[in-house]
This record gives C-alpha cells, structure tokens and sequence, in this order.
C-alpha cells in the first residue's frame, strides 16, 4: 500500500496532489539544518497535509555539485524509489512556495516542538511524539544503529567498522540486518546517495521504514557514502534485483519516467543512473565502498 493511502482518505485529493497544489503556509524553521528546512503545511479542498518545504534559494551552495540543485534531487530520489516499487522515501514534489521553488515532502511524525505555530490540525501519518521516539521495547530512530564495545556484531546485526567514541577509543558501528535497511541501502546505492546518516533513517511503529534528506545524490562520480555497509560485497536478495529489473526497464529512453528525470537531473546524471542500475544487476552484489572517497558520513547521526 503506498503512502498516501495510509493516511485517512480525503474524497479527490490525494497527498502528491495537496502537497504539488495546495495553499503552502509556513509555521516555522527546522533549527540545526545546513539549508533552509521548513515545517508547513499544504491545504488543498479542505484536506491539510504536513510538509517539509525546503526552497531552492535557501541551499548551500556545494563544491562538487551544481548550485540550486537539492531538491531535484530529492524528487528524483523519490521517483527513481517509487519505480522500484517501494514505500521507503515520502511523497515528494517541486512546486512554487513562499520562498519560490522548492521541494515539498510529507512531514513523517510529530509536528516539530521547535517549529512556531506549529499546526495540530494538520492531516498527518498519525504517529504520537512517544511512539515516534520509541521506549525500551519499541524501535525509534536510532533502534537500528548502535555502537559496542565488541570485535563482532551479535546475531541480527551487521557490522561497518570501527569508529572513534573519544579518548582514544573506538567502538564497533553496527546496523540491524533488517530486509527495510536493505532495501534503502540498493536504493542508496542507485542514487549514488553521499549522505545516507542515521538521522536520515525514520522508522515507524506501524513497520515502515522512510529515508529521507536524498540532496546529495545523482553525482556522475562515485559519491556514496552510508552507514549501511554491512551487506558490502553479499548477494542482492531476489526480490531486490526484481525491484532493479523493474527499474532498469523504467529507464529506457522511450519509458515516461527517464523523460520525468530528465526535468530533474542532466542527461549526463540519468544516464550514470541507468550504468549503476546495469552494474548492479550485474555484479548481484551490494556494491564495496569506492576508496577515493571517504565511505562513512560525519557525522554519523
């Protein structure tokens, strides 16, 4: 079931729809963020959707990618997600706003304490701020990364690499091995996603798993850097590579959603795009970290 029929069903209008169409109302600024992030909400036909509004004008501008490009990116993220056929990036659009063109994403949880007027009647997943932080027994957001005091990762989990915890020690990273994790890291792997943290991981009680913040993706060069690198060099699961099939299909020349990327990205990055998507199903192996590149993001959260 996709997203947007998770949430109550509103008569004609559905999430894409309200957050491309609707009456964009800022509440306030998502503190710590490097760009500009927006907590909003979008109404449409008296259905009022919960947003992060992240306008073009508000990015920083990066040395290895093209000014004022993040949040195609994000919407290509999205596209290139859903033609897998998986619910793992929330509905995503470019459409005008207060502060000119930008990205649009359902707003997944709690509205945020930090952001002003905050709107408690919005139409969002609905998901309490207890729920979403999780308690002892629940999953919140960091459930599915830890780091131990350990050589090897118990049962369940994978193992990345050691990482610095201060004075001198280190600590083994791990992550859940967990078929949701998976799936996010081929899509990362597709994307050629630079900036996979922990942070970017949101994990719902109900069992879904969203990624989001994919404006660092899409690099003609190899850019990807994860903390998912616990399957590095295994078997892509069956299904996965059905997924990848699909795509790969999706990406001809002639195929509606190659003609939709080509709005978002240069041809340059959709046809690197289509080689990735080739050399995975080649090699049926989730890639290894490149080397020219550091493999891990920082910070890690």
């Amino acid at each position: 079931m996709s997203a947007p029929e998770r949430i109550p069903p509103h008569p004609g209008v559905t999430v894409d729809e309200a957050l491309e169409h609707g009456e964009l109302t800022i509440h306030g600024r998502i503190p710590d963020a490097s760009n500009a992030v927006l907590y909003a909400t979008a109404e449409l036909a008296g259905r009022r959707v919960p947003c992060v509004y992240k306008p073009v004008a508000g990015e920083r501008p990066l040395w290895d990618f093209p000014d004022g490009t993040l949040a195609q990116r994000e919407v290509a993220a999205y596209e290139v997600c859903r033609a897998l056929g998986w619910d793992a990036v929330p509905p995503t659009v470019l459409r005008e706003g207060p502060l000119g063109t930008g990205m649009c994403q359902l707003w997944v949880g709690p509205a945020p304490d930090e952001a002003d007027d905050a709107d408690p009647d919005a139409d969002p997943e609905a998901v309490s701020e207890e729920e979403q932080e999780g308690d002892e027994d629940g999953e919140g957001p960091l459930s599915l990364l830890a780091l131990v005091e350990a050589e090897q990762p118990e049962p369940g989990w994978k193992a990345v690499g050691r990482a610095e915890v201060g004075e001198g020690r280190t600590a083994l990273l791990v992550h859940a091995d967990d078929e949701r994790l998976r799936r996010i890291a081929a899509l990362d792997a597709v994307i050629n996603n630079g900036d996979r943290k922990g942070g970017h991981l949101l994990p719902l009680p109900d069992g879904r798993l969203y990624g989001i913040d994919h404006g660092v993706t899409f690099h003609t060069e190899d850019k990807l850097r994860t903390l998912l690198w616990g399957w590095a060099g295994e078997p892509l699961p069956t299904a996965v590579l059905t997924a990848l099939r699909g795509l790969q299909a999706e990406l001809a020349d002639d195929r509606p959603l190659f003609a939709r990327l080509l709005t978002l990205l240069t041809e340059a990055e959709c046809r690197a795009l289509r080689d990735r998507t080739a050399a995975l199903l080649s090699s049926g192996r989730h890639p290894l970290p490149g080397g020219e590149w550091p493999a891990i993001p920082w910070p890690l959260i």
